[in-house]
């Protein structure tokens, strides 16, 4: 007996790395779309840095006894070379590292942003995975309140090119080193009188990163944390001047925010104004966009002492929110869907297609599932369903008149009833174009 053939082991995708799939496209085209146009019209320029780097940029930059390097990274030893690398779990530290190795300062100041997959080993949830895309900002060279403020309100005017609601704003200060220092002392003192409540994390942190400690998400530290010494008493008067005049910036363009004396942030290399963006509609994962300055980071790295400030935002959790608020865009479809029957028709239309092509109407070729020809009435029903606007039809005779049918399928033509024209082949292209803009008049009506 010959031995049965083995069926091949169903594979599936990464946990926590999910597909996109293409009926989700549009709402990722939308977003990317409307971000786009938001960071242009604010002076911004795209930077791409790559998915990969040095281990050590991220240990130096983010800090050894974050959550972020001590629990999350992704990081391998290069079998080749025996570099430690590691998938990028923020892009901040990369923009950094590029502007210095580019020299990018040398001319001035600079307004960038960027988008991309980062990586964190975390416990998938809604919103929140192992993959996962942000947007960010880094205005790079710039030390006053005005490009805090300016980069806090990039943020609102998205919101509201998207539609979104209900996305508050909370602030706060984290100060000079100096500053910070001094807090430090007195709170691990306060700690330390409470050492016996504290989780495992608290513990952890108490001496090494004990600011982190009143960010918990515990509820059985949370009355600790809220009775805790609070930093912005700690301020100096530059500190102090920075933080007001941001607010007073933010007052003129009327942003509403909260002022959380317990923002700290995960990432070490943040100084004075830290801020968060966010909604009670996500559950746990309630932060959709977060930044601040971080002037030591650009030194930290290697580069000159330089300001710098920017935000980062998690585009599967905006995602979320415009699915919660219903502002999903509808998939409009195709323009054009070209059907065919017979070999001498079939050509024309590829003809037919490129030359609606040509002049930037979006067109699909019914192409066959099975290698058979299939019939008008399949066809059909294949164009309805793609969305599109108009069907054209080709058959033997048509190609023997030099003709082609033309058929709405939705929109006002279609509700009009209009049936199928016969229509000059030379004359097809300006046909359709005015029967599109006809559509699109009537239905502004």
């Amino acid at each position: 007996m010959t031995e049965q053939k083995r069926k091949p082991e169903k594979l599936t995708g990464v946990k926590g790395m999910n597909d996109i799939l293409p009926q989700d496209a549009g709402l990722w085209d939308f977003f990317e779309t409307t971000v786009k146009s938001m960071l242009r019209s604010y002076g911004y320029q795209n930077i791409r840095t790559p998915i990969l780097e040095h281990t050590q940029l991220f240990t130096r930059g983010i800090g050894e006894v974050t959550d972020i390097v001590e629990k999350e990274m992704y990081s391998f030893t290069d079998a080749l070379n025996g570099e430690n690398l590691t998938l990028r779990p923020e892009n901040t530290a990369a923009v950094v590292r590029a502007s210095i190795e580019h020299n990018m300062l040398y001319d001035g100041p600079k307004r960038l942003w960027y988008v991309g997959p980062m990586f964190r080993h975390e416990r998938p949830q809604r919103g929140r995975y192992r993959q996962f895309h942000q947007v960010g900002v880094e205005a790079l060279g710039f030390a006053g309140p005005d490009a805090d403020a300016e980069i806090i309100l990039m943020c609102q005017r998205l919101w509201d090119d998207l539609g979104l609601t209900g996305i508050k704003l909370e602030i706060n200060s984290l100060g000079l080193a100096e500053e910070r220092a001094a807090h430090r002392v007195e709170l691990i003192k306060y700690l330390e009188q409470h050492v016996e409540l504290l989780d495992e994390d608290g513990k952890r942190r108490l001496y090494t990163n004990p600011l982190r400690v009143l960010d918990t998400k515990n509820p059985a530290l949370q009355e600790i944390a809220n009775n805790a010494p609070k930093l912005i008493d700690f301020l100096g008067d530059h500190s102090r001047a920075h933080f007001e005049g941001l607010q007073r910036i933010l007052k003129a363009n009327n942003i509403p925010f909260t002022i959380n004396p317990r923002l700290v942030r995960g990432l070490d290399y943040y100084n004075l104004t830290v801020f968060e963006w966010i909604t009670d509609k996500l559950g746990a994962q309630g932060t959709v966009a977060a930044g601040g300055r971080y002037d030591p980071l650009i030194e930290q790295l290697g580069g000159k002492p330089t300001a710098a400030c920017g935000w980062a935002m998690g585009v599967e959790r905006i995602l979320e929110l415009l699915k919660e608020d219903d502002l999903v865009p509808q998939d409009e479809g195709c323009d054009v869907y070209v059907v065919h029957q017979g070999d001498a028709a079939r050509d024309q239309a590829f003809i037919v297609a490129e030359r609606l092509r040509d002049t930037g109407l979006d067109v699909i070729l019914h192409c066959s599932a099975d290698g058979q020809s299939a019939s008008f009435k399949s066809q059909m029903k294949r164009a309805d369903a793609s969305g599109a606007a108009f069907a054209v039809v080709l058959g033997e005779d048509e190609v023997a008149k030099g003709v082609v049918g033309v058929k709405p399928l939705r929109g006002v033509a279609a509700d009009a009833r209009n049936e199928q024209q016969t229509i000059a082949l030379e004359d097809l292209t300006e046909y359709l174009i005015n029967a599109m803009v006809a559509s699109a008049e009537d239905g502004d009506d």
